[in-house]
């Protein structure tokens, strides 16, 4: 991003690809803004996201650790510490932004556009950190780890060598089990254009509506309303 006001055109955008909509957009905008656009733009703009970056970054360890207790009730504390290491170290966290397509929504000064800013591992892996601080901030401790889990768990299942789970597959075997029906998935909104929409996905479990999942497909959609709805029970 070369500016503050075509960051702000463009975050109706970032919130479908991070699939958070900000109460406050001013998080988002403070997340993406680096310390090197301030030392250009001090008349316009007065913060830049290295605090934002450290409570983020303190927020995605407590996430991940939390993950790992329970997914891994086995491990020793030593094995555990090494895969969230792995998690949330930067090489990792520069790949999740990359991943969501946000590295040039960045507010960069200059000399960083110019040089390997847009692609410095550091710069990037700063910028997601400080988005999950900022989706806390906004949201609770609840949303940013629904968001982080349910983005990017096939990462996280590669990196501690387990399969991906199937959240619709869970949720229907329980389903079944508790009120002898399947869940119900329906679409309840499309936004975007027609070659790349983003699809809301409603589920519903025993008449109940129990989650949304939004995502670049309907495929994708209902898979994350099923771990929406799954975190909502406790499974």
């Amino acid at each position: 991003m070369n500016s503050l006001k075509e960051l702000e055109g463009h975050l109706p955008t970032i919130e479908e690809r991070l699939t958070y909509t900000f109460e406050d957009k001013n998080f988002l905008i403070l997340a993406l803004t680096h310390r090197s656009f301030i030392n250009e733009n001090r008349t316009i703009i007065s913060q830049h996201n290295e605090r934002l970056e450290f409570l983020g970054d303190s927020i995605l360890g407590l996430i991940a650790a939390d993950y790992l207790y329970h997914r891994l009730p086995s491990y020793p504390e030593g094995q555990l510490s090494q895969l969230r290491s792995k998690i949330v170290d930067a090489a990792s966290c520069a790949a999740y932004l990359q991943k969501l397509g946000l590295a040039d929504s960045i507010l960069l000064g200059k000399g960083e556009r110019l040089g390997v800013g847009k692609t410095k591992v550091s710069i990037l892996a700063d910028v997601f950190e400080a988005i999950i601080g900022a989706i806390y901030l906004d949201g609770g401790l609840s949303i940013a780890k629904a968001f982080f889990l349910s983005q990017f768990d096939q990462d996280i299942d590669q990196v501690i060598g387990s399969p991906p789970r199937n959240y619709k597959a869970e949720l229907q075997d329980y389903s079944q089990k508790k009120y002898q029906s399947p869940p119900t998935y329906k679409v309840i909104e499309e936004t975007g254009p027609e070659h790349g929409k983003t699809f809301h996905v409603l589920v519903t479990v025993g008449g109940e509506e129990m989650g949304i999942g939004i995502g670049p497909s309907k495929k994708e959609a209902e898979q994350r309303a099923a771990f929406a709805a799954l975190s909502k029970l406790g499974l």
